[in-house]
């Protein structure tokens, strides 16, 4: 089975990226439409305005992380992007692109992480 990455939307696209999908709500900052390399930009999965903005207030990760799987688990996109990676994954990898400074405390990780568990 492929993998799913995650890589900053700021970094240079590689060979065994795969398939690479936004998955932030917000344009990231600084970069042009034409030159971000990306198949998809998918922004209905991505955590609701009040939970980003109140992640970047408390910097509470674990929070951040169950209230945003809870988003996800009753977000019907989400359900709908699943079933896609899935099928991406039968042939490619899948790298989710975010634009977070921190790479270790974003909504990519946990979006990979709930995929990751609904894979299995």
């Amino acid at each position: 089975m492929h993998q799913i990455k995650l890589k900053r939307s700021y970094d240079d696209k590689e060979y065994g990226d795969g398939v690479r999908i936004l998955v932030d709500r917000l344009w990231p900052r600084g970069l042009k439409k034409e030159t971000l390399a990306h198949d998809e930009w998918i922004k209905n999965i991505a955590p609701s305005a009040d939970l980003r903005q109140s992640f970047h207030k408390s910097n509470d990760f674990e929070s951040f992380k169950s209230a945003y799987i809870k988003e996800l688990d009753n977000n019907p996109d989400a359900e709908v992007f699943y079933e896609k990676i899935k099928h991406i994954l039968a042939d490619l990898h899948v790298t989710l692109l975010f634009s977070a400074k921190d790479t270790e405390h974003n909504n990519a990780v946990v979006l990979r992480e709930w995929l990751l568990d609904k894979l299995q």
